[in-house]
């Protein structure tokens, strides 16, 4: 159990990318065009479905497409490894926010353009532009999400599986908490000394996209951080055997 807490601490940054999606990239939603026909306005929440959606079918292309192809190569039953998943995952969401930064930075200066600086006006772009950070949010959850509890849980003692369950919980409330301290501290340093700060309740005349852009930057730094903490971790068990060791493991316990 020890030796999973690097892993532990190296995902409680991509749990605070993930909240992003329920409460900055909302916030993003309230000030675009949300009409879909003559009588209907989108509620910005309701983006937060396609994280949903896009992990669904995410799931399922890579159990039933992606690990039966990889595993010819791999020779590997899971495919790839856990910390492989994961890694690709941390890939995805530095990706992600990357996207976020440069979408924003495009509604800001649709806003200067358009002289919207108030914090009721309506960016004329539509919400859907959104729409790409929040799928990729649900690849990468398939990704991240699901090889943490796997790797908790397959790595845990047997006795011990219940706390492996309480570390991953523990990575989301972390994360939760890192991103409210984030938000706030990053607010209040940017707004000494004069300067307008890059997070304001107008995010019309905020710098949202210089945030997505630090956020990018340190989920870089956790990655390499991550890759670190890969390459010395071992496993308990042997994760890489292959498909006919398995095979043969399984008709020896039967006969």
């Amino acid at each position: 159990m020890t030796k999973m807490i690097p892993v532990l601490l190296t995902t409680i940054i991509p749990s605070t990318l993930m909240v992003q999606g329920s409460t900055l990239f909302v916030k993003q939603g309230t000030t675009l065009d949300r009409r879909m026909g003559p009588h209907f306005q989108i509620p910005p929440a309701c983006l937060n479905a396609f994280v949903t959606i896009a992990m669904l079918i995410t799931v399922v292309l890579y159990d039933r497409v992606f690990v039966p192809a990889i595993r010819h190569y791999t020779k590997n039953p899971r495919g790839i490894t856990m910390l492989q998943r994961l890694g690709i995952g941390l890939v995805i969401q530095v990706i992600i926010m990357v996207i976020a930064c440069f979408v924003e930075r495009m509604r800001l200066r649709v806003a200067r353009e358009n002289h919207l600086f108030h914090a009721q006006d309506t960016i004329p772009l539509t919400i859907f532009i959104l729409l790409p950070q929040y799928a990729l949010g649900g690849v990468a959850d398939n990704f991240v999400e699901v090889a943490k509890m796997e790797l908790f849980y397959d790595q845990a003692p047997d006795g011990m599986k219940s706390l492996a369950t309480s570390y991953f919980t523990t990575t989301l409330g972390l994360g939760s908490f890192l991103s409210s301290f984030l938000l706030s501290t990053v607010a209040d340093i940017t707004n000494r000394n004069g300067h307008r700060g890059w997070i304001l309740d107008n995010l019309n005349v905020s710098r949202l996209d210089y945030y997505y852009a630090f956020m990018a930057v340190l989920s870089f730094l956790n990655l390499l951080c991550f890759l670190v903490v890969a390459k010395f971790f071992v496993y308990n068990v042997e994760v890489t055997q292959t498909k006919s060791g398995l095979e043969m493991n399984s008709a020896s316990s039967q006969s």
